[in-house]
């Protein structure tokens, strides 16, 4: 399993959280929601402007075996979107944590952060779903 980097926050449904600290945050896919998808050949991004609300689907992931909702982990705008990933979503499959992030969001609800899992707690759980 790959090293989950220690300064990001996750969803139970492997999105991961990067705090920028400028009322922002970048979102991607865990490097472990990555591997159980396969290889990605196509990458459906939100718009930038969009105003998103946490929980709910704002992107699109699809592999050769599957299409996978992207849910927002928090509430807010987006205020950039990886187009580079329109030519090449293997990305992500290379660099789940860093060149293959998704999107940036504006928080409208900071406080929304503390809801999500630190690095040990995902690490746990990504431990439970192997027994």
């Amino acid at each position: 399993m790959s090293e989950i980097p220690g300064d990001l926050k996750f969803l139970k449904s492997h999105e991961w959280v990067r705090i920028e600290g400028d009322g922002k945050v970048t979102v991607g896919i865990s490097d472990h929601a990555q591997g159980l998808l396969g290889d990605l050949v196509y990458v459906e991004l939100p718009a930038v402007g969009e105003t998103v609300e946490a929980g709910n689907g704002v992107a699109v992931v699809e592999s050769v075996k599957a299409a996978s909702d992207v849910y927002a982990p928090v509430s807010g705008t987006i205020t950039a979107v990886n187009e580079a990933l329109a030519d090449k979503p293997e990305t992500i499959n290379e660099d789940a944590f860093g060149e293959g992030w998704l999107f940036v969001i504006e928080l409208s609800e900071p406080e929304q952060l503390n809801e999500l899992l630190p690095p040990d707690e995902y690490s746990e759980l990504l431990e439970g779903e192997e027994d």
